[in-house]
């Protein structure tokens, strides 16, 4: 029974028949607000004076987190007229502000879109959209774009503005949030009512919103944190991802405050400056990818971290070397781990002391996971196929007919290709998609396809992935040049800044090469295995990485 007074959500969720088999441990609660449990009940259990953010200038403690969350709830109630179920887009770089917007999002009952701070309008425009946000609370120095993507997508959002920066024509959240009460009475949530939508990209690059309840925000922190992690009230949490993602969602807001730890949280989650962050406040669990120690190696970030006791890597798989270099420069392992937007947190992994370097682990306490084969059935142990995951959470897409397949005869199929070994570890093989994983982002390549296709300078183009030491893989468009335009690395050039002013940096092509003609079948559709076996004589020319982002 929901009491949600806006059932969007709800009701352009998948028919009850394509929805994963959920593996629920215990006796179900039936009313659940997730920020009544994680916030509210650490400030009851571990006290408000307890630590729980560290920024660069200062802290926040569980109950300063608390108080603000419950202000910008009264606001969004008061002033915004915020009804339960709707829909309120986050907007902002990792930092104790935006973790009390979504608390308060979830206390006033509205569900929360998290986006990440690089995106630009074109990106921002299709999720305001399908989503159909009423509300966005923004840095203000993030808001230009914000403002834009409303305007392209004739979306009447509300925005509202938070932060330093010059003041804005929209209401002030700094504002209005002061002039409020410091309690709040938390809205009566069912736990399978909607909380948050995440939104990833599939193959086709049009954007999927994964839907998840209540309940899964609590689920994913009894599951990899319990089994891996063990953390306790004197860890200090630090990392690189956005907490617009699952992964930095979970390792750096749900994971610490569940057990009582704090976070350092980085607006800059660079190498560099999560290194001069682990020295600075003693941190102790870093999650990163490996994009992110391989950097640290190679700039020689890695030195001094003796605060460390366990790195968590995922984003993208994990090499047996990059293990073993980060291991001989620190003495520290990593622990692996694989998991989707869809399942919200990593559902394969393995404990300290059992991590095999190479593979990925094994199954998270509280899943069940397998490899399937073409027919659905499960191979022999070393064979490849498809991974199969089922567990407490699992995908809920909004309105998306991609829904039927990723969800089948009550598994997610995640999308990855792996095998399973006898001890029951996961060597990970690939992606079925045309994914490319760059520096622990997912990319979709026919995104970045549909963006070159605009300049004036293309007739045709694909774009695929290329194995990189240092990235794991970067970007490379293969381009056929319109009539009256000359193939060069001027050109080139120029189209890679043509992707970069329009998308966020990590998804422009580093690699562009210039061809006579694209591999087609015969319906015309681009043969992207052929692309990488192209020998030079098929290029007129290519231009190489230019300007990093």
């Amino acid at each position: 029974m929901t009491f949600l007074h806006d059932t969007f959500v709800r009701d352009h969720l998948p028919p009850r028949d394509q929805w994963p088999r959920f593996l629920l441990a215990g006796r179900r609660r039936a009313r659940l607000n997730a920020a009544s449990e994680l916030l509210d009940g650490a400030v009851r259990k571990f006290g408000g004076d307890r630590i729980a953010f560290h920024t660069s200038s200062g802290s926040w403690t569980y109950g300063q987190v608390l108080e603000r969350a419950n202000r910008i709830a009264a606001v969004l109630v008061d002033d915004l007229k915020l009804v339960p179920g709707n829909r309120v887009l986050l907007r902002a770089p990792n930092c104790p502000e935006v973790v009390a917007c979504l608390f308060a999002v979830l206390k006033a009952g509205g569900v929360v879109v998290p986006t990440m701070p690089l995106l630009k309008a074109a990106e921002l425009a299709p999720l305001l959209d399908q989503a159909k946000i009423q509300f966005a609370l923004c840095d203000e120095r993030l808001s230009d774009e914000l403002i834009t993507a409303s305007d392209q997508a004739r979306i009447d959002t509300r925005i509202c503005t938070f932060g330093a920066g010059p003041r804005s024509r929209h209401q002030e959240l700094d504002t209005l949030a002061d002039r409020k009460p410091a309690s709040f009475r938390n809205f009566d949530t069912g736990a399978d009512d909607p909380a948050l939508i995440l939104f990833t990209s599939g193959t086709t690059g049009a954007p999927k919103a994964a839907v998840h309840g209540h309940q899964d925000l609590l689920a994913v922190t009894e599951c990899f944190p319990k089994w891996v992690l063990k953390p306790t009230g004197c860890d200090v949490f630090v990392g690189s991802p956005p907490i617009a993602f699952a992964y930095g969602l979970g390792g750096q807001v749900l994971f610490p405050l569940r057990f009582g730890a704090s976070t350092v949280l980085l607006e800059d989650g660079r190498p560099g400056r999560v290194s001069e962050a682990i020295r600075q406040h003693s941190a102790s669990i870093l999650f990163g990818t490996p994009t992110g120690y391989r950097k640290m190696l190679a700039d020689d970030f890695h030195r001094d971290l003796k605060s460390l006791r366990l790195c968590v890597s995922a984003g993208e798989s994990l090499s047996s070397a990059t293990y073993h270099q980060w291991h001989e420069a620190t003495g520290l392992g990593i622990v692996d781990g694989i998991g989707t937007t869809e399942l919200l947190h990593i559902f394969i992994s393995a404990p300290p002391g059992q991590v095999r370097p190479g593979a990925t682990g094994r199954t998270v306490p509280g899943y069940q996971a397998c490899v399937l084969d073409s027919q659905g059935h499960m191979p022999p142990p070393g064979e490849e196929g498809r991974l199969a995951v089922c567990g407490p959470t699992g995908c809920r897409y909004l309105a998306d007919p991609r829904q039927a397949e990723y969800v089948q005869n009550g598994w997610n199929l995640t999308g990855d290709i792996v095998a399973v070994d006898h001890d029951g570890y996961f060597w990970y093989r690939g992606r079925v998609d045309d994914i490319v994983v760059t520096s622990g982002y997912k990319v979709a390549a026919p995104a970045v396809e549909h963006l070159l296709l605009q300049h004036d300078a293309v007739q045709q183009c694909a774009v695929v992935g290329q194995a990189d030491p240092v990235r794991g893989q970067i970007l490379k468009a293969f381009i056929v040049v319109a009539p009256r335009w000359v193939a060069s690395a001027e050109l080139g050039q120029k189209l890679q800044h043509f992707v970069k002013s329009r998308l966020a940096p990590f998804k422009y092509p580093r690699i562009v090469r210039f061809v006579a003609e694209l591999p087609v079948t015969a319906t015309g559709k681009i043969q992207r295995f052929k692309l990488q076996s192209m020998d030079e004589s098929h290029c007129f020319e290519h231009s190489s990485e230019v300007s990093k982002p």
